[in-house]
């Protein structure tokens, strides 16, 4: 099994395959609007930009499940992503990355890269980790995504090679990304 067995939603609400993706380095990431990390949809044009002509895909999901950071309509959406930052990457319709009603893609990756903490000399990263301990202790707990903005590495072979916490710039990535290149 590998990311190709899945189907999504894109944001535009046509149904597509993953096995599109086929012999792609690609970027799964869930993403929201309102969140601190929004910002990195900076970034992660910026790796598309710079990558795509060389076969990476990047594939955004957004999810309203981490103190409801994405409110909007996926038209809502995609407008928002398009005008602040210029995203054109494929966006994908708003789903669950966690919890009984996650999407089966999410399920497949957290069982495949599980959780190893957050990067605690990030900005964000201990008042990330205190927010969570306080108000979502729920999300602490397996290796299901803890945030928006956790980022999944895919080789060519459709294969998970590396999980990137919301505390880990999209950027320090490059180095892994080229070795799968």
């Amino acid at each position: 099994m590998n990311i190709y067995d899945f189907k999504a939603k894109t944001i535009d609400g046509r149904e597509i395959s993953l096995d599109k993706y086929k012999d792609k380095v690609v970027i799964i990431v869930n993403t929201a609007s309102k969140c601190g990390f929004t910002p990195q949809y900076e970034d992660l044009q910026k790796l598309y930009d710079k990558y795509r002509d060389r076969g990476v895909e990047i594939l955004g999901f957004p999810s309203n499940q981490f103190a409801g950071q994405e409110p909007g309509s996926d038209e809502d959406i995609n407008n928002f992503c398009t005008l602040n930052y210029g995203v054109d990457f494929q966006m994908f319709s708003k789903l669950e990355v966690r919890g009984p009603n996650a999407h089966p893609l999410f399920e497949y990756l957290t069982g495949q890269a599980p959780f190893k903490g957050f990067d605690m000399t990030h900005s964000l990263g201990k008042k990330l980790k205190g927010l969570l301990e306080e108000k979502f202790s729920e999300t602490l707990s397996g290796d299901s995504i803890k945030w928006n903005f956790t980022k999944f590495l895919i080789d060519r072979n459709g294969n998970v090679a590396g999980r990137y916490e919301p505390t880990t710039s999209p950027l320090d990535m490059e180095g892994e990304i080229e070795k799968l290149l």
